[in-house]
């Protein structure tokens, strides 16, 4: 199916992160061919597209877990194309893979501290009471161990344990991946509490259509290729891609 990239809407606001033209992939096997996307300040942006399309692995390009063949990640305009993860942990990227977020035998307290290693101790108890706040559910259960939660409280737990070190961007590898419905709602509406607080908020999610609904754009990646970006509403309202793409849960494995 041939799908037309959406006409140019006129001058925006500079992009928080920008990638361009990235080629990347796993032991010599490419995934990514020359993928471009940007997210801005106070934005969620969602990405969709079929089994093995390269949403994930765009992710991990965005958050260093892939060094790109060719292509560039910029934040703020600064290049850290090359930069290890931690080094965009210190520049303002958290990311919340969909598999092994949460230390299941540490308490609830103890993944906090841990997402709060790069501040300066005096400031870990004041974000953690800060989230406590935030999340409720996780402040009645700062001391249960987190093998003993739900799926839905443990991912609402990774969302929290990223926000420790108050970032400017937050990637979501599927957030709501084998949530019941209403946990995966309470996710959802945590990550437009999120982008209420200027942040950027870029999500990769087998539930499309529900991603879709919370968000203000989208990209639609097919065989690692940008085949369409619009704004999120105007990507509901397309028939063709309703057709194609959104008809079902649309999951790549991690890739």
């Amino acid at each position: 199916m041939s799908v037309n990239a959406a006409p140019d809407r006129g001058a925006a606001p500079a992009p928080l992160i920008e990638v361009n033209e990235v080629f990347a992939g796993y032991d010599g096997t490419e995934v990514l061919h020359g993928v471009s996307l940007v997210a801005r300040d106070n934005e969620v942006v969602t990405i969709i597209g079929p089994n093995g399309a390269g949403k994930s692995t765009l992710l991990k390009a965005v958050m260093g877990y892939l060094i790109p063949r060719a292509g560039a990640v910029r934040l703020r305009g600064e290049a850290i194309t090359r930069l290890a993860p931690d080094e965009r942990v210190r520049r303002g990227i958290a990311y919340v893979p969909q598999l092994e977020n949460v230390f299941p035998s540490l308490t609830v307290w103890e993944n906090l501290r841990m997402g709060g290693f790069l501040l300066p101790r005096q400031e870990v108890g004041q974000r953690i009471e800060a989230l406590y706040a935030e999340f409720p559910l996780l402040a009645e259960r700062r001391h249960h161990r987190v093998h003993t939660l739900s799926g839905g409280q443990r991912q609402l737990l990774a969302i929290a344990r990223a926000l420790m070190t108050d970032p400017a961007l937050v990637l979501l590898d599927e957030p709501s991946a084998a949530l019941s419905p209403i946990m995966a709602d309470e996710v959802f509406d945590k990550v437009h509490d999120i982008r209420d607080r200027g942040k950027a908020v870029l999500i990769v999610e087998q539930e499309a259509e529900r991603a879709l609904e919370i968000s203000d754009r989208g990209y639609l990646l097919v065989d690692g290729r940008n085949a369409f970006e619009d704004r999120a509403q105007s990507i509901l309202d397309n028939e063709r891609i309703r057709g194609a793409f959104l008809g079902g849960a649309i999951d790549d494995q991690g890739r």
